[in-house]
């Protein structure tokens, strides 16, 4: 006897094969596999990228190192990108704005594997933009 799947089965079939793959491949990655993601994700954006840059703080003095600067136009933004298996909290989502703030460009980016609550509160009231790597990945086709 031929059993043939109904097609509405067969497409979640596929979407979750592909999440499954794209949930592998998030696992796999090293941190700089991880960071040439993000690179190729924001370039295809249009952005030009800066790696690895340090900025001293306006008011408080102090460096700050930021895994990249991108710009398009006149927008430019700090990203961090934390490589991090746990969650990432709201601590170093503040120390991210804090340090963002301090050297005069607001809004950065953070992006890991995951965020908790609070994390994802605070960030968006203060315009902090949090991206994981699945949706990096995911984005990139």
């Amino acid at each position: 006897m031929l059993y043939i799947r109904p097609a509405s089965f067969q497409q979640k079939s596929f979407l979750s094969e592909r999440k499954t793959v794209v949930f592998e491949a998030v696992n796999s990655m090293s941190v700089s596999s991880i960071i040439d993601s993000v690179v190729t994700y924001f370039r295809q954006k249009g952005y030009k990228l800066e790696r690895d840059t340090i900025w001293d703080g306006k008011t408080s003095g102090l460096s700050h190192k930021f895994d990249l600067i991108i710009r398009k136009g006149n927008e430019q933004r700090l990203v961090w990108i934390r490589a991090w298996k746990r969650t990432v909290g709201v601590n170093m989502v503040i120390n991210m704005d804090k340090a963002a703030e301090d050297v005069g460009l607001p809004s950065p980016i953070m992006i890991s594997e995951k965020f908790s609550g609070h994390a994802k509160a605070y960030a968006n009231r203060r315009g902090v933009t949090l991206l994981t790597k699945r949706e990096i990945l995911q984005r990139l086709g």
